[in-house]
């Protein structure tokens, strides 16, 4: 991934230096295991665990360049290092065991700090929720007011959501982290089931029950679905405060920092570049799940057509969905909320978001529905098209004076019946 999207942290694990040292974990933890077993002398082990380490990164892509295989020139680069015992490395075991138990290592760490970062998400989101649990706003159902809902409403549906995010998660990153170290075709025809035990309880992986030439891909399908479809869910808040920052809106923004500068045309300009951004990236990680999805199928045992897919997508995936969660925690923690906008647009249609309470107390009082209905949009059809307020128009419907009283009426339009049930919300959600 670029450095413009890419954290420290994050991306010093999809490093060349970090990946091949990871490499060098795997193989130095089946010597340990051979030792074990008798098949490596104490001295040599000793040697290889002292020397190994000091294999010259940038002698890997020149040996490649000569021997086309990216494993056999790392191999070769830690053996000219090494020396004589180099020949216990790498013992009984084909490329696949190293790669395959190295980047579930890899997706292993890169898991932690998501997790982290989703767990920080979670914890902005609900202290925006309670702080505006109560701040009324207008709700929209296909971009058109609808009913009374509140700022916090919204926090606690995106709470929801991460929750599960969260739990989905988890479980993604516990299937990923399995490892393998059982030759060619998974048959540990030439290495004991040993030496995978300790390596992947050296790496803190589980060993799969049972592998071909490498670990199934439906775990890494599994794994970057659920990366996308956490991205889809931050890009759902990002579209959301995008809308919410129009000009015609502007119920909440972006901060504005001093000395930004919105546009190089225009020096009135305050645009929602954060959100835009993410919801740029959330389309990339769509685009990485669907690529995760394409490796599911290899043939027979293993071919190599996932390889050149998951050099880009493993770290990529990762690097971008950690950006993003940093970025929307920002976005959230600093987001300007404009409380008096919101009402002033709950007002913009004249009391129209009170239609259904209107509706329901005319069937109470013994209307029909259809009567009702008809009703009740003829008052709000005039107060639409007029611009007329809905709740004169209704004081003057001699269908509605002979159900309902004018304080009937007022009580109708009182927001605090909309945000009654909060509470018991609240409690649902933070439980």
């Amino acid at each position: 991934m670029i450095e413009r999207y890419t954290r420290e942290e994050m991306g010093r694990l999809w490093s060349e230096k970090a990946k091949y040292d990871t490499w060098l974990a795997v193989e130095v933890a089946a010597c340990e295991a051979w030792a074990q077993e008798g098949k490596i002398p104490a001295d040599a082990l000793a040697e290889i665990k002292q020397k190994s380490p000091q294999y010259d990164v940038n002698r890997i892509p020149e040996i490649e360049a000569e021997v086309k295989h990216d494993v056999i020139a790392f191999l070769t680069a830690v053996a000219e290092k090494v020396g004589p015992n180099s020949r216990f490395i790498h013992m009984g075991m084909t490329s696949s065991d190293l790669v395959d138990t190295a980047f579930a290592a890899q997706l292993q760490k890169s898991s932690a700090l998501i997790s982290s970062s989703l767990q920080a998400f979670l914890d902005v989101l609900k202290e925006k929720a309670f702080q505006y649990k109560k701040t009324p706003t207008i709700g929209r159902s296909h971009g058109i007011h609808a009913e009374p809902t509140t700022f916090g409403l919204k926090c606690a549906i995106w709470y929801a959501e991460f929750k599960r995010h969260q739990e989905r998660f988890a479980l993604a990153q516990k299937q990923i982290s399995v490892g393998q170290i059982s030759g060619a075709v998974g048959t540990f025809a030439h290495i004991s089931p040993n030496i995978e035990a300790h390596v992947c309880k050296q790496l803190h992986l589980e060993a799969a029950p049972v592998s071909s030439q490498v670990i199934q891909r439906d775990r890494h399908a599994f794994f970057f679905t659920t990366l996308a479809n956490i991205g889809a869910s931050l890009e759902k808040i990002a579209v959301e405060i995008r809308h919410l920052q129009r000009t015609e809106v502007s119920e909440v923004a972006e901060a504005f920092g001093k000395g930004q500068k919105g546009s190089s045309a225009m020096p009135h300009k305050r645009n929602p570049i954060l959100t835009e951004n993410v919801t740029g990236l959330a389309r990339l990680l769509r685009g990485y799940a669907l690529s995760a999805m394409e490796n599911v199928a290899l043939w027979h045992e293993r071919d190599i057509s996932h390889s050149s897919v998951e050099r880009v997508i493993g770290p990529d995936a990762c690097i971008v969905l950690d950006f993003m969660l940093a970025r929307m925690h920002s976005v959230m923690k600093n987001l300007d909320v404009f409380p008096e906008n919101m009402m002033k647009n709950l007002e913009l249609t004249r009391g129209l978001y009170a239609s259904q309470s209107v509706l329901l107390a005319l069937i109470d009082h013994g209307m029909t529905r259809e009567t009702a209905y008809r009703v009740v949009q003829s008052c709000a059809l005039e107060a639409w098209n007029e611009g007329k307020d809905f709740r004169t128009l209704l004081a003057a419907s001699s269908e509605v004076k002979d159900l309902l009283t004018p304080k009937q009426v007022d009580a109708l339009f009182d927001l605090e019946k909309h945000f009654r049930h909060v509470d018991t919300i609240f409690e649902r959600v933070f439980k």
